[in-house]
């Protein structure tokens, strides 16, 4: 292939305008950044290797190699990794092939100055950071077992790139950075080792430069020879330890080096939120380090995540994400397990059943939840911080998980009608300030906790002292269907089927007003039904009303108003469901509307008002009326007649 000249993504020109002058707020992540590339790349080759060891090209001495060059401005890094073949390039850097990419243009723009060094690690696009240091990048490459064919990428960062065919005699990557006048000194030899060292040193494969020194010639004495002047030395020295972080004790692990690695492993800027750092021995032997972040990943709910926990064996990689460690609903952890059990050639089939790996999975996920919950219990602030972040997800496990549900159930957090802004409830908490006459855990689900705290639905329990959860996730919809009871105090929806909140005498006295009342407005609401009779299931006397007029509730087992917008914000078909529409036989409304019905059943106004009270129940339930234009002439009407 001749040269070519093409165009990047408009995301990536995007991209690039965004890194070259406004991203990154410490410009020495570039080098941190190309060096993990470096390092993933010969991870690959390592594994690819084990079932093709042609690949190896007679070559298994791995190494990353910085070559600073002071005379031409240039900085290389070269690597003896995997390489990529020109169909890679292109997918790898000519296009970001991701998606969330738009969402984080978008969100660059919209970020403050201060939260943007945080955002670019949720994304991955590390190999960008060249061109904050570089007015010319030079990528050559070629892969591993493909000895006749390589390839040369070269940019300026200006929204445009040239890629064409070339020979390059070893496997993997090297990158020539053309450095731009003001950022020479990432040529010096003490900037060099200073960023390797802070950043890169526990990476487990040698990152070499040669190193130039002066010296007098000595004798065979070993003594200097006076007047012999001086000589360059030229010898290649490795800057990183290359200690593998997790296989060493941990009182030998520095706070600095856990957050390096971290943010190697994860490519997220911020510090870790936890880390977990712990080796298992008996049945099952490895060694894990576990990180719990501190914010979420912009990917978080997507199908298309990011890396979850890399797996090694005997520390040679396996993988970069294996999703047999950790349930979904821990997919948020960062971090790294070595197995001492697994068999090197463990294919990615075989990882999904094997028992090693749910053995170990069983112990990683033990590990976890009794971090959370020793934090929770000693460090309220912070968990309540991190549930903040990560509780939706981590109740997925309530419907997933049921051998640790009684464990998970522990962690969760609910805001209510007790809790104060910023304030959450434990389920253990909430059993035990129950007043005695409470007999179940009562929730309202919806979209925030603002809009749940005016909804009349909760009227008769706040007359009763009786606390109310309120679940604004959406996940919490399919949560209660698995948590039943909880100490043996079922979970009671607010808006389904009936309610009892009232002692045997209420009871009684209450039954005895709903049978007056039905004497007395059984045709209004038989009037009420029939006119709405399309849209309800049916018209009944409320339990929960003591100020509001109407409502409308789901039966038990029947889908309430905030599954309905879950399903269609999702797309899905919803299936027609009718709702049960509640009315306060205690409301002036009522009673006005029987005084017509007696004067004249046929009043027209009464099927006005029918409409009226549907619409008022869609309303305070959050739910859009589908005639808004005849509702407020109604309102209108009667403003006036009011008026007159």
């Amino acid at each position: 292939m001749s040269k070519a000249t093409k165009q990047f993504q408009t995301e990536v020109k995007q991209l690039l305008d965004l890194v070259i002058h406004s991203l990154y707020s410490n410009r020495d992540i570039f080098l941190r950044e190309l060096i993990s590339n470096a390092s993933d790349a010969i991870d690959k080759a390592r594994f690819e290797a084990q079932s093709n060891e042609s690949l190896l090209e007679g070559n298994s001495d791995w190494k990353i190699k910085l070559i600073p060059d002071k005379d031409n401005g240039t900085l290389t890094i070269r690597d003896n990794g995997i390489g990529m073949s020109m169909a890679e390039v292109e997918e790898n850097i000519g296009t970001i092939a991701k998606s969330g990419t738009k969402s984080f243009v978008q969100a660059m723009k919209d970020a403050a100055a201060a939260q943007q060094p945080e955002l670019i690690g949720q994304f991955g696009v590390g190999f960008y950071a060249s061109f904050m240091v570089a007015d010319k990048v030079i990528l050559t490459t070629r892969r591993a077992g493909d000895a006749a064919h390589a390839t040369c990428w070269e940019s300026t960062g200006d929204g445009s790139y040239t890629i064409e065919d070339c020979s390059k005699a070893e496997r993997g990557t090297e990158i020539v950075l053309h450095l731009k006048e003001e950022f020479k000194e990432y040529l010096d030899e003490w900037k060099i080792r200073s960023i390797v060292k802070k950043y890169s040193d526990f990476i487990q494969y040698p990152v070499c430069m040669d190193i130039t020194r002066t010296e007098t010639p000595k004798g065979v004495d070993g003594e200097e020879i006076e007047g012999a002047g001086t000589i360059e030395k030229i010898e290649e020295q490795t800057l990183n330890s290359m200690k593998a972080i997790w296989a060493r004790p941990k009182s030998e692990v520095t706070e600095e080096e856990y957050t390096e690695f971290y943010k190697h492993v994860s490519h997220d800027f911020e510090d870790p939120f936890k880390t977990i750092h712990f080796a298992a021995e008996g049945t099952s032997e490895f060694k894990a380090l576990l990180y719990l972040p501190a914010k979420k990943p912009f990917d978080l709910f997507m199908a298309e995540r990011k890396r979850g926990i890399q797996l090694y064996v005997k520390r040679v990689f396996i993988t970069e994400k294996c999703d047999a460690l950790l349930p979904d609903y821990l997919r948020f952890v960062r971090g790294v397990v070595d197995s001492s059990d697994l068999p090197l050639n463990v294919s990615r089939e075989i990882l999904q059943e094997d028992v090693q790996i749910k053995r170990i999975q069983k112990s990683l996920v033990n590990k976890i939840l009794s971090t959370l919950a020793e934090l929770k219990e000693k460090e309220y602030d912070q968990y309540l911080a991190f549930w903040k972040e990560f509780g939706p997800v981590l109740k997925e496990g309530l419907h997933f998980d049921y051998a640790n549900k009684e464990k998970l159930q522990e962690l969760m957090l609910f805001q209510s009608t007790r809790s104060g802004e910023g304030e959450y409830v434990s389920l253990k908490q909430y059993v035990e300030r129950m007043p005695e006459a409470q007999k179940e855990i009562y929730y309202i689900t919806g979209e925030d906790k603002a809009s749940l705290e005016q909804s009349p639905l909760l009227e008769a329990f706040n007359a009763k002292g009786f606390e109310v959860l309120f679940l604004t996730d959406p996940v919490d919809e399919w949560v209660v269907q698995s948590l039943h009871e909880y100490q043996e105090k079922k979970l009671k929806a607010v808006d389904r089927g009936d309610v009892d909140l009232d002692s045997e005498e209420e009871k009684k006295e209450k039954e005895k007003k709903q049978e007056e009342a039905k004497k007395e407005f059984g045709s209004l609401l038989e009037l009420i039904k029939n006119r709405l009779e399309s849209k309800i299931k049916e018209v009944r006397f409320s339990n929960r009303l003591t100020d509001s007029a109407c409502c409308l509730v789901a039966d038990d087992f029947g889908m309430n108003a905030n599954m309905e917008r879950i399903m269609k914000a999702m797309n899905q078909a919803v299936p027609e469901s009718k709702r049960v529409l509640e009315l306060n036989p205690d409301h002036p409304i009522v009673k006005v509307m029987g005084d017509m019905y007696k004067q004249s059943a046929d009043d027209a106004r009464l099927l006005d008002y029918a409409d009226l009270l549907y619409d008022q129940a869609l309303l305070t339930e959050g739910t859009p009326i589908k005639d808004p234009l005849k509702f407020t002439k109604l309102v209108s009407e009667l403003m006036v007649k009011a008026a007159q």
